[in-house]
């Protein structure tokens, strides 16, 4: 039985996406006017949801909070439909004939595969769906299993507004079946232009491995640097207002927090005061043996819950309104939990004995996971923050803001996305907030302004001339004079012979 399930979910991705090939071939031909319509419709139909949508999927997965997530479905609907409204995606998107002799035209990739995580699964199906209708685009989904129903229903507001602007519902579908055979499908057929994919290394992974073109983001682990001139309980209150987001599920999230030894005793008492738990020995082992899987990956079955949670799973009691778990750690690698990603409110907490060394020790987490992602730094020293932005491997280096918000571009002026590329450092295709630009082909249309003769060095045929009349070799002898010399050698050769 489980093998028909299996062949009966390939075929519908196969049905699925053979409609949406024949949809989008018809919203290719929408001018920029009739794709601002559609985008426009459901951007406010999804924004009129997103309480409901935002419950349905803390219900469905036990992830997060509700609340938050109202916010993260409205970003997606909201926020970034004002970022997109205005921009060229189709036709004719940058004319410098008059200056360059160049014109560009936006070209839609066509159908894009969007593979959706259960930590923000409604508020990424409005997202993408978004920006691949923005760009003249057809989607089609594949679930997290644990995340299916309120994936579904969202698809199916989409399809609806869809349908209301006069364009096909099938240009935005889900997999009824959301099996590995399915997504596999969807990933490695001919007429799939893009993978989005959104969610654990193995599923980058295997969309980087499909065959089609991927843009997939790896895991974030950023620390946040909290420097000695920052103000400390500002600070502290950012990257506690960022943690407990969702409860941390956003993977721009900071992991840890790294500070200098001469404000470790502010920096501590501050965190404490704001609802931050130093664990002590023993109970740091048994949080520790918790975060992780024997696999060595997060444990699932503490994403997204909240510090009192993991504070009842591991068995120790922690003070009542408890926001955060701190562990305090010396080490850095695969074998040390609070050195990894977390998507829970637990941060690894790190001192150094000056902003270099802590310099450093930000670069040795990133490099053993979190490459390309997202870092912060909590300073009011230009010179030093300038300093981490050179050196720091990340693509988004936050200053002075809480990471989670910061990093999707809520609190900040970088585009707002819920897909967040780790460039070639984190094995990404880019290091952009995705946005449409990322889906669409860049047509130039290039007026020849020189001829050959433009091209041609000016002296290149005076060259030509004089070496064929007896230029200089490269040992300062004219042809015509190496041609006498070999002539008289060979002539001198003939006599001795005959002699």
């Amino acid at each position: 039985m489980e093998l028909d399930k299996d062949l009966l979910s390939v075929q519908e991705a196969r049905n699925l996406i053979s409609l949406a090939y024949k949809a989008q071939n018809l919203y290719k031909q929408y001018d920029q006017a009739a794709i601002d319509k559609v985008v426009k419709i459901v951007a406010e139909a999804t924004e009129a949801e997103a309480v409901n949508l935002a419950k349905m999927a803390n219900e469905e997965t036990g992830f997060g909070k509700w609340e938050d997530k109202i916010i993260k479905n409205l970003f997606a609907s909201k926020n970034v439909y004002q970022y997109i409204k205005d921009l060229k995606t189709i036709g004719v998107i940058n004319d410098e004939y008059e200056t360059r002799k160049v014109i560009e035209v936006g070209v839609p990739v066509g159908i894009v595969a969007g593979l959706i995580p259960s930590t923000n699964p409604t508020s990424t199906v409005i997202f993408k769906s978004l920006i691949a209708l923005k760009a003249g685009c057809a989607i089609v989904f594949s679930p997290h299993p644990s995340a299916k129903n309120c994936i579904s229903t969202a698809v199916t507001i989409i399809r609806a507004a869809i349908s209301k602007a006069g364009a096909s519902p099938d240009l935005v579908s889900v997999l009824p079946t959301p099996t590995k055979e399915a997504t596999d499908t969807l990933m490695r057929h001919k007429d799939i232009s893009l993978i989005l994919a959104t969610g654990g290394n193995a599923m980058v992974k295997a969309a980087y491995s499909s065959g089609n073109p991927a843009i997939g983001v790896g895991p974030g682990n950023g620390p946040s640097y909290i420097e000695k001139s920052a103000d400390i309980p500002l600070a502290v209150k950012r990257i506690f207002d960022s943690k407990t987001f969702d409860n941390g599920t956003i993977c721009a999230s900071e992991q840890s927090i790294v500070t200098e030894s001469c404000i470790r005793k502010e920096v501590m008492a501050e965190v404490q005061k704001q609802g931050g738990y130093f664990l002590p020995p023993g109970d740091f082992e048994k949080v520790e043996k918790l975060l992780m899987n024997s696999s060595g990956t997060m444990n699932a079955k503490l994403v997204g819950k909240s510090a009192e949670f993991i504070a009842k799973a591991a068995g120790i009691s922690i003070p009542k309104g408890t926001r955060v778990i701190l562990g305090e750690e010396t080490r850095v690698g695969p074998k040390y939990p609070y050195s990894k990603e977390k998507l829970m409110p637990v941060l690894g907490f790190y001192v150094e004995e000056n902003w270099q060394k802590a310099c450093d020790r930000c670069i040795e987490i990133l490099t053993a996971e979190g490459a390309g992602h997202t870092m912060s730094i909590h300073s009011k020293d230009d010179k030093i923050i300038r300093e981490f932005g050179l050196k720091k491997p990340v693509s988004r280096l936050i200053v002075n803001s809480p990471a989670t918000l910061a990093g999707i571009g809520a609190s900040t002026n970088i585009v707002p996305s819920l897909t967040l590329g780790c460039g070639a450092v984190g094995k990404n295709a880019t290091s952009d907030n995705i946005s449409p630009l990322n889906l669409i082909n860049i047509r130039r249309i290039a007026y020849g302004v020189k001829e050959i003769e433009d091209i041609r060095p000016k002296n290149l045929n005076a060259q030509s001339s004089s070496n064929s009349s007896g230029a200089s070799s490269q040992f300062g002898i004219s042809e015509s004079e190496i041609e006498i010399i070999v002539n008289r050698i060979v002539k001198s050769i003939k006599e001795n012979s005959r002699n």
